[in-house]
């Protein structure tokens, strides 16, 4: 009998049971995060750096910009902290010496005994200004002096700058890191960027994102709003892109209040290339790792990565177990390599044997090695979410320091007022 030739009561018990049932499968996927913020003005994600609107429809195409060292700056973290650990295992060995003075000499001192292991970790608390892209310029420098080629950025920070992000997650993309948002931290606002200039991100707190505020703007409408936005994201696109993130990244964030922050679930991170190995990273190790180790060596670490998203990185295990199962399983796939043991999947494994304790306090936590530093390029081409109320990060670039100093600020309009968003 076709539908159409039920009788109504049956026909409206199928409708009403149909209708169930698609409820049903809809209840299945996690709601989507959004969580209300603090004043905009105090956090998220700030840009204020001066644009040429007129030029925003064929905004060029801007390179990373790395900068030199100027060591004779005098440099400080009023709002931050910053501190230099050997050890992965934050959980049992804590994290380091408290970093007190940032000149070449105090730095290298701090950083010294991490030589011998040749691995350190920074534990950063704060927000993304000006001095934080001029440390992790200064330490990617002494690091390479002491031939410290194994680096993890331990981020909780809730923004900053929009500008300064970018410059430091260029930074960060061309000195080779491995960033972390452990358990209990979090990445929100302009601090995405930096997950998206990491060779290898491994996230156990939360990342939220929402629009960029502008500050000192002179728009009076939405429409003149909006072209400096657009100039403004076409600088974030064009860094997304070079970087090997989606640039989609951009669009979400558009779409969001800057009261508020939309919670990326761990799908999320991955589908927009946030988590895990940066695809943009792996396509020039594949190419070095070609010459260096072998194309035998490169197709045994593709095997054993997809070995290892299927047998060892299941939603009920874990980082204990995921890195206990992934060790066991390089056995079976050759590694350690016998010619290039610092290149095998989990080396720092084998320079430190902590990272599993350190792992423990973050169960999203995605062992995927550690990435050796060598030269490259200057540039690189390259589910839903719930709600709940949250401090909004400052995210102020460095340009829009240089543009909206204090006074400027002050002079914004109130956050009730404002159309600016902050960005992730």
């Amino acid at each position: 009998m076709s539908i159409r030739r039920l009788p109504l009561p049956l026909l409206l018990t199928a409708c009403i049971a149909l209708s169930a049932c698609q409820r049903a499968a809809e209840d299945t996927t996690p709601p989507v995060e959004t969580v209300e913020v603090a004043s905009p003005e105090e956090g998220g994600a700030v840009s204020s750096a001066p644009v040429d609107v007129e030029a925003v429809p064929a905004l060029p195409v801007a390179g990373p910009d790395t900068g030199a060292v100027d060591w004779s700056m005098v440099m400080t973290l009023p709002d931050a902290t910053a501190s230099v650990s050997c050890e992965l295992d934050y959980a049992n060995a804590g994290d380091g010496d408290a970093l007190t003075a940032f000149d070449q000499d105090a730095l290298r001192a701090a950083m010294a005994p991490c030589a011998e292991r040749g691995v350190f970790r920074l534990r950063f608390k704060g927000r993304v200004t000006e001095d934080f892209t001029r440390l992790m310029r200064r330490l990617a420098v002494v690091a390479d002096d002491l031939s410290i080629n194994k680096r993890v950025l331990d981020i909780d920070s809730s923004g900053g700058m929009v500008e300064e992000a970018i410059r430091a997650g260029d930074v960060i993309a061309e000195t080779r890191w491995t960033i972390w948002v452990r358990e209990g931290a979090v990445c929100h606002s302009s601090c995405v960027f930096l997950l998206a200039g990491g060779d290898t991100r491994l996230i156990g707190g939360r990342v939220g994102i929402h629009r960029i505020i502008r500050m000192s703007s002179s728009a009076s409408t939405r429409a003149e709003l909006n072209r400096e936005l657009r100039a403004v994201y076409g600088r974030v696109r064009d860094y997304l892109e070079r970087n090997g993130a989606a640039v989609a990244v951009a669009d979400l964030m558009m779409a969001v209040p800057n009261r508020s922050l939309r919670i990326l679930t761990p799908d999320e991170l991955k589908l927009y290339g946030l988590d895990g190995v940066n695809p943009a990273q792996d396509d020039l190790d594949r190419l070095r790792l070609m010459r260096k180790c072998g194309q035998d060596f490169v197709a045994r670490r593709d095997a054993y990565a997809r070995a290892f998203d299927t047998t060892c990185s299941a939603p009920d295990r874990d980082v204990e177990q995921m890195a206990a199962c992934g060790l066991e399983l390089r056995g079976k796939f050759g590694f350690p390599d016998a010619q290039c043991p610092t290149e095998s999947p989990l080396s720092e494994f084998d320079l430190v044997g902590a990272l599993t304790a350190a792992a423990g306090n973050a169960s999203r936590l995605r062992i995927l090695g550690v990435p050796d530093r060598e030269p490259r390029p200057a540039a690189r081409q390259a589910a839903p979410v719930r709600a709940t109320p949250v401090a909004a990060p400052a995210a102020v670039s460095a340009e829009s320091r240089a543009a909206s100093a204090p006074a400027d600020e002050g002079d914004a309009a109130p956050a009730d007022e404002e159309a600016e968003a902050p960005v992730p």
